[in-house]
């Protein structure tokens, strides 16, 4: 089920289509920690006359598991791959981490339906509005 699911599935890694594109026009430009490559147009054309820039994800496709440095290359802030340049990370950076929304390490609010602590009982001071 191998070449089925890559000619009609995205989220679970590149389409055959994807794949072949990659192969004929991708120069690679890099790897980032999670393991998804990146790449860029090796014709040099594009939209709005710059090359087009991709990454394939490695496993599930999730938008949020790009890193701050390379979000910023494939959205054409930074000309340079974060591979080429010499950034350190400041101290008060966190590590990026993906969107867990939907999974046991969401964030859950004080008071929350999911948080760990619940929300005080009213003390009485609770007054229902009346139509009358």
């Amino acid at each position: 089920m191998g070449l089925i699911s890559d000619i009609f599935t995205w989220w679970n890694g590149p389409t055959l289509s994807t794949r072949l594109y990659t192969k004929k026009y991708g120069k690679f430009a890099g790897e980032d920690e999670r393991g998804n490559r990146y790449y860029e147009d090796s014709r040099g054309i594009g939209p709005a006359g710059k090359p087009r820039r991709w990454v394939i994800y490695n496993g599930y496709a999730e938008a949020s598991t790009v890193p701050p440095d390379w979000f910023g290359w494939l959205h054409y802030t930074t000309d340079t791959p974060p591979e080429e340049e010499a950034y350190h990370v400041r101290p008060w950076q966190k590590p990026h981490t993906g969107n867990m929304t939907g999974t046991g390490q969401a964030y859950h609010p004080p008071g929350s339906l999911m948080g760990e602590t619940r929300r005080p009982k009213s003390d009485g001071d609770y007054q229902p509005w009346n139509a009358e």
